[in-house]
């Protein structure tokens, strides 16, 4: 049956009408993944070795300190890009195939999840070099790696659980990040009532038991929620919800894009896809936090300055832009069919990413603690992702040719046909250009020159803001009749 079903699979990739771009995004999946391996393995590597040289601690005493943001992190991360166990089960529940089969093949492919295979090229490495060179005990590092290994599948299974849990998903960050915070700032370290539960793990043999059992009875759940939801007229099936009436008549003052505006605000106040867009943007503030503090030394330059404000200011710019116009894919046809002007609608998109940045921006300001250079870094990539990036995203959302089904429980970057050559080319000014400009400046006359050419080439874009709506339009325009064929296919 499983054979079967991997089949069904095969089929369905190679006749899928977006099969070019399904091989694409296979790639530079791939080449991601690649990646990320060789950060693990040097990770495991390398953590080892610092840990034990320049700490001069216990490699051991030191990770089971920093599990716990480890194993929370995983989850949050989860959450927020992992797709959630589905194959294209309407049509299989039609056959005579068993509902326990389906939940069991699909839960199968979540154990070969790449976001769980990830974390065995850090932890093997460490546990290899905890017994070779650190004298631990083989029996007792097995134990305690087994243990981490069925944590970390109990988060891949509470993912499930918490799929519709978007709140306490919200309340776990926020409870992460004050932790952190409280604990960077040495006001609570809460290792101090974590670490002595990993080194329980370590010393006593008989503890693997408890992840282990935790990790078999989250399958028993996870396992019985999505058989129960596997009903056409239940779980796959779309909710009606009553929605209250709400008072935007504020955005009237934006013309005949506050149509669209209060239509966009909307979407992410009720649609689970795009409030975890949402969230994921809001993750992207946290980002200047590896290159303004100089905890990774790696992104120490001064370059990577502009690179992690462009992240920390244009979060929701970069997440939920890149799914333009796909977010209204459900009813594009229609909207084609009225009296209105691509220029309207990409206006309204341009003003709500505009929106975003300017409160990114303000809330960014936290960074002010990390010195004043630091803060002039993100209102320069914040006057550039105005300026430049927000024509970009839109520029590149015309060759996005990706329908959104917003019932679905698809992650926020779940989808392969948002990748292609087109699009991958417009990335490059929304990171390299920036650096560039930046690098120009800096090692030519001074750091402020080169945050003068990054904030210039912000406020040109601006200026000529109709001018190049005016090119995105007739881009939209001949690309029109491709994207509404697109939005009609089902893969």
């Amino acid at each position: 049956m499983v054979k079967h079903f991997f089949r069904l699979q095969w089929k369905s990739f190679w006749r899928s009408a977006s099969l070019s771009s399904s091989l694409w995004m296979k790639i530079l999946m791939g080449l991601a993944a690649l990646y990320f391996i060789v950060v693990m393995l040097g990770g495991g590597f390398g953590a080892y070795f610092y840990i034990k040289k320049e700490l001069a601690q216990d490699p051991l005493t030191v990770a089971n300190q920093f599990l716990v943001y480890w194993i929370f992190a995983d989850l949050l991360f989860r959450y927020a890009l992992q797709k959630m166990p589905v194959i294209d089960i309407k049509p299989l529940l039609i056959l005579p195939f068993k509902k326990g089969k389906i939940v069991s093949f699909a839960f199968f492919k979540t154990v070969f999840s790449f976001f769980n295979i990830i974390h065995a090229f850090f932890f093997i490495p460490l546990s290899v070099l905890l017994i070779a060179d650190g004298g631990k005990p083989v029996t007792n590092t097995l134990l305690w790696l087994l243990s981490i290994v069925a944590l970390l599948y109990t988060n891949n299974f509470l993912n499930i659980l918490l799929n519709k849990k978007d709140n306490l998903v919200i309340i776990i960050g926020s409870i992460l990040a004050v932790t952190g915070g409280l604990q960077y700032f040495g006001y609570f370290d809460i290792t101090l009532y974590t670490a002595p539960v990993f080194d329980f793990l370590f010393t006593t043999s008989w503890a693997v038991l408890i992840p282990v059992v935790i990790l078999l009875i989250l399958i028993k759940l996870a396992y019985t929620s999505f058989y129960n939801d596997l009903y056409l007229d239940a779980g796959l099936s779309s909710k009606s919800k009553s929605i209250k009436t709400e008072n935007l008549d504020w955005l009237n003052r934006f013309g005949k894009t506050a149509v669209f505006l209060k239509n966009d605000i909307k979407l992410i106040k009720r649609n689970k896809r795009a409030r975890t867009t949402v969230l994921v943007s809001c993750m992207f503030l946290f980002y200047g936090l590896l290159f303004f503090t100089g905890a990774v030394e790696v992104y120490d330059g001064p370059v990577w300055r502009i690179f992690a404000a462009i992240f920390v200011t244009g979060g929701f710019l970069l997440s939920f832009g890149q799914f333009v116009p796909s977010w209204d894919s459900a009813y594009y046809p229609l909207m084609m069919s009225q009296n209105i002007r691509y220029k309207e609608y990409l206006s309204s998109k341009w003003w709500l990413m505009v929106i975003a940045t300017v409160v990114s921006t303000i809330l960014a300001s936290g960074y002010l603690y990390f010195g004043w250079d630091v803060y002039v870094a993100i209102l320069v990539a914040a006057v550039y992702n105005i300026g430049v990036n927000s024509h970009v995203v839109l520029w590149a959302g015309a060759y996005v040719k990706t329908p959104i089904d917003l019932t679905s429980n698809k992650k926020a970057f779940g989808d392969k046909q948002a990748f292609n050559v087109k699009t991958l080319l417009l990335s490059l000014p929304k990171m390299a250009l920036p650096m560039i400009l930046y690098a120009i400046g800096h090692y030519a006359y001074s750091p402020y020159a080169g945050y003068a050419l990054v904030g210039i080439a912000g406020v040109i874009g601006f200026a000529f803001k109709d001018r190049v709506f005016d090119l995105i339009e007739k881009i939209y325009k001949t690309e029109k009749y491709k994207t509404l064929a697109a939005y009609k296919q089902k893969k």
